[in-house]
């Protein structure tokens, strides 16, 4: 029996002679030996350029054939591949990248623009620009040959960085080895019912872990098929699906959502799609995709870092993560680090403990963690007391299911009362018009928090006050101190590039936004009315009188 692959490189090298579809883009295909020639040109480019220093290679792409390229072949070369955010810009882009200490870069014409006159620490003869007159080749670079190297890197060596999502703050590198990859791809592999003859369709950006981890390196692993194309697209999920003829999808963040909000049509479950992976799904996105679509939706709580990770089991509650693989997987208190209580629940399902909410935390240590790159600080952030923190919220019941309750900043204070926004998120995503949801914390002038939410509704809909307070009033695990007193309609909710709602702007802009925002202007008030100028000013002034800030920056 041959032995396991340690390493991505050697999973490469085992692909060298397979002619089986590898990767699809748009109408073109390349079996597995032709991305493995591809990426060992590469690795060859890779190592004629390397300097002295971290031998780091940031991606400034889209989703696309090059990406692949060269995570392959970073993998020979035993560099590592920094995927940068192609939705960052200015100064926080040219940070990612110094951060990063990238020698190299590869991007296109505009991603070239893009990195027009900032300081990335990149000399511009370092800069690979595709050319797409030549095969997306590199029109700085020679031609190089497709060998396979003599020796191979180490499992301990680097292949990616990952930068985490930024949606509670700056992005973070997540260092990955070739090792942890090459597991994580086994292990995916089996969990979810990875087969050769899948086609796999990846519209996540390559930049994030959800991406490389649950569907490149499993495929590699199996030698299935990598279909992916430039961006997530709404509208073109389902063509995109029947062109392909993918069998399995990937989504993060609000992903579903979205696709759920165009049109459906008679013939959306003609299509090939057998089963979906991803994160942060609502549990109404989950069931209507599936009754949409026939397709399968196995919805799990991990992250790019490691950690820990939470999985459904059957008989797991409607909202619930699911269990973890062991009992070293705790709710902690944040300040004293003992365990929280079990959550207790009325008869309607509704929250009547507020200390049985915790962070999520791995009492066994850092498990797959491997660090952060150049961010000490957040490593310690991390790991404290021993344990690995995830810096998420939860609970879990008497039975032992957790349930997510929202990032670690995600704690409200009404009339002396602490909650967690995301238990607030779940009930109004019931309402049939919204598609997205968003609940956080602006001042109060008398103390504490107000709750507010931000709702992006279907387009074809139009938001109701009236509608909306009797929704609310008819929910019944619906907190006394949760329904928000401000309703903020949003045309698009801000984003990050994999599709997490960033609430920081929306909190920061608090009822500020020229966005239409309706309100209870008295706390026993039964039903909202738009909020005016003359209102915001009001509230500014009182904010002023009790001494707190109107600055609503988190």
């Amino acid at each position: 029996m041959a032995p396991t692959p340690e390493t991505v490189a050697e999973l490469l090298v085992a692909r060298a002679e397979d002619d089986h579809p590898g990767l699809l883009f748009g109408e073109d295909s390349w079996s597995w030996a032709d991305v493995v020639a591809e990426s060992a040109r590469r690795a060859a480019l890779a190592r004629e350029l390397r300097r002295a220093g971290p031998f780091h290679v940031g991606v400034f792409l889209e989703n696309g054939p090059e990406y692949l390229f060269w995570l392959g072949g970073a993998a020979l070369a035993g560099a590592t591949v920094v995927g940068i955010n192609p939705t960052r810009r200015g100064a926080e882009l040219a940070r990612d990248i110094r951060h990063t200490d990238c020698q190299l870069i590869v991007t296109d014409e505009a991603g070239r623009q893009t990195l027009a006159d900032l300081d990335t620490g990149v000399d511009d003869d370092r800069i690979l620009v595709l050319d797409n007159s030549r095969g997306n080749s590199c029109r700085n670079s020679t031609a190089i040959s497709s060998g396979l190297p003599e020796e191979l890197p180490d499992p301990s060596s680097l292949i990616v960085l990952l930068f985490t999502s930024g949606s509670t703050g700056a992005p973070k590198a997540v260092k990955c080895s070739q090792r942890r990859l090459a597991l994580i791809g086994a292990r995916a592999s089996e969990l979810y019912g990875f087969r050769r003859d899948d086609v796999c369709y990846c519209a996540m950006p390559l930049f994030h872990g959800n991406a490389v981890m649950a569907v490149w390196a499993p495929a590699l692993v199996v030698g299935a098929t990598f279909a992916t194309r430039p961006r997530f697209s709404a509208s073109g999920f389902l063509p995109d699906v029947r062109r392909f003829g993918a069998t399995f999808f990937n989504y993060v963040g609000k992903s579903l959502a979205y696709i759920l909000a165009t049109p459906e049509q008679p013939d959306d479950a003609d299509n090939p799609l057998e089963r979906g992976f991803g994160t942060e799904a609502s549990e109404r996105d989950i069931a209507e995709f599936q009754r949409r679509f026939g397709c399968r939706i196995v919805e799990g709580y991990g992250m790019s870092e490691g950690g820990t990770s939470i999985n459904r089991v059957p008989g797991t509650p409607a909202g619930a993560l699911g269990v973890p693989p062991n009992d070293e997987t705790v709710v902690a208190n944040q300040a004293t680090a003992e365990e929280c209580p079990p959550a207790r629940f009325d008869e309607h399902g509704r929250l009547l403990n507020a200390d049985a909410i915790g962070e999520i935390v791995n009492k066994a240590g850092a498990a797959g963690f491997e660090g952060y790159y150049n961010n000490p600080e957040a490593d310690a952030q991390r790991l404290r007391n021993g344990w690995y923190w995830t810096g998420d919220l939860g609970y879990r019941d008497e039975a032992g299911f957790f349930y997510f309750a929202g990032r670690s900043s995600d704690w409200l204070r009404v009339d002396s009362e602490n909650f967690a926004a995301a238990p607030v998120e779940r009930i109004l995503f019931r309402h049939p018009d919204v598609v997205m949801a968003a609940v956080y914390a602006v001042p109060d002038a008398h103390g504490g928090d107000q709750v507010m939410a931000a709702l992006e509704v279907r387009e074809d809909a139009r938001f109701d006050p009236d509608d909306f307070a009797r929704f609310l009033a008819q929910q019944p695990d619906l907190g006394t101190k949760w329904a928000p007193r401000f309703v903020r309609i949003v045309g698009q909710m801000p984003l990050t590039g994999t599709n997490k709602v960033l609430k920081a702007p929306l909190q920061q802009e608090g009822w500020g936004t020229p966005d239409d925002v309706w309100w209870r202007a008295e706390r026993g008030d039964p039903g909202y009315r738009v909020l005016t100028e003359e209102d915001r000013t009001r509230l500014a002034e009182e904010l002023v009188a009790h001494g707190r800030s109107y600055d609503q920056t988190p």
